[in-house]
């Protein structure tokens, strides 16, 4: 039977997704719960890699099992055997067809940013802290020049998988808003596209926050998306303010 897993967690404590070999991680923890439970070794196939610190409201997993479970009787006995920072929010029954990866049409990430002088203690694990005064007018402005098919070879890691690093981004927003637990503004920053690559968000993050401090202009970003020259992006954005949102599927 194939499962679909519907996956929230705070990426604190994580070293991402992908198993590694001394350190936690999220496919690692579900791997070792929903192996003891089949009493095999078993594979969580995700949608997509988080990196380290990065979290989830709406990761999407599927794992193949032989021993019989109702979709509730399996997220119940995950849930009863994961720490308290991960947790299976939805099991389903899904077609043999259906892998978590190469089934996705569409993901959305959404960035936090608390901008005031003082960063709240509920959102450090949460949010990036920005002290300095941003113009969010202009960070928006600045986003609709991602909208589309593009190169992001100037917004992503050397490492980046895949042969090609072509993605296109199908929405872009930037909203302010007053976070009354935090006493100041937060800033939500959200993107979706048909694939991303690695510290892809989070490099373009790096770069609207230049913008925002008036430290970059737009003619600087369009020329980094057509040349792909990386020093032309801003610095990558920590970790602990993204969260994977959503997957979209037929």
């Amino acid at each position: 039977m194939n499962f679909r897993l519907l996956i929230q967690y705070d990426g604190t404590d994580f070293h991402g997704w992908q198993v590694q070999e001394n350190d936690r991680s999220i496919q690692g923890e579900l791997e070792r719960v929903i192996g003891s439970l089949e009493d095999a070794e078993v594979k969580v196939a995700g949608s997509g890699r988080t990196d380290a610190g990065v979290h989830a409201e709406g990761q999407v997993a599927n794992v193949r099992m032989n021993r019989p479970f109702t979709p509730d009787k399996l997220r119940n006995a995950i849930n009863g055997n994961l720490w308290r920072d991960i947790r299976i929010i939805k099991a389903e029954k899904a077609s043999d067809e259906f892998h978590a990866r190469f089934s996705a049409k569409n993901k959305t990430y959404v960035y936090r940013i608390i901008n005031a002088p003082v960063m709240s203690p509920f959102w450090r694990r949460f949010a990036h802290h920005e002290a300095r005064p941003l113009d969010v007018a202009r960070m928006e402005q600045a986003s609709r020049l991602l909208l589309g098919e593009h190169d992001w070879t100037a917004f992503c890691s050397i490492n980046a998988d895949g042969e090609t690093r072509v993605r296109t981004v199908t929405e872009c927003s930037i909203e302010s808003g007053w976070d009354k637990r935090a006493n100041s503004a937060i800033i939500e920053f959200r993107i979706s596209a048909n694939g991303f690559l690695r510290y892809m968000v989070r490099s373009i993050m790096g770069t609207l926050l230049e913008v925002g401090r008036g430290e970059k202009d737009f003619d600087t970003i369009q020329s980094a998306i057509i040349t792909g020259d990386r020093s032309l992006a801003g610095k990558t954005a920590p970790a602990n303010g993204l969260t994977l949102l959503k997957v979209d599927y037929d």
